[in-house]
């Protein structure tokens, strides 16, 4: 496993039509369709980053801009922001593209953060980021503030 790794070796784009399945009676998508596209979006690149089973800590900060209505095509970006020793924060943009219309909207934005494990699905440490570019390298600074702060917020509630 390599020491340090670059933030575009682990970036994820993907996409997907939302159909009638993924959306209520008035054509709006569900929130938790979305959330779970999120999740994996952001799974695949700690997987990516890590090489290693990774499981999901925490979603924070999912914000909701605008709806996503059936028939849009959801495309979605995640990169690691930051690493500390086992977990990393992975940031997805969510854009919904009306197809007919070419128009392009941001939708929604969250930070996930993922735990790398080990094969007796133990926490496990990862790989280094190594931030090159100025919002790289402005993601991780605030990335390592949020993850003291998501720290400190444990030690209040009394878990580790």
């Amino acid at each position: 496993m390599k020491q340090e790794n670059k933030v575009c070796e682990s970036r994820v784009e993907m996409a997907q039509v939302m159909f009638p399945m993924d959306a209520n009676i008035a054509g709006n998508v569900h929130g938790g369709t979305i959330m779970k596209l999120i999740d994996t979006a952001a799974g695949i690149a700690a997987l990516r980053h890590c090489r290693t089973n990774v499981v999901t800590a925490s979603i924070d900060q999912l914000d909701f801009h605008e709806p996503v209505f059936m028939g849009e095509l959801l495309i979605l970006r995640a990169s690691i922001n930051y690493v500390g020793s086992t977990s990393m924060e992975i940031g997805v943009r969510v854009d919904a593209e009306n197809l007919k219309e070419g128009k392009v909207r941001h939708t929604n934005s969250a930070y996930v953060t993922m735990v790398s494990l080990d094969e007796n699905r133990k926490p496990t440490p990862a790989p280094k980021i190594l931030p090159e570019t100025k919002d790289e390298k402005r993601r991780f600074e605030e990335g390592r503030i949020r993850a003291q702060q998501r720290k400190e917020l444990r030690k209040k509630k009394g878990k580790r």
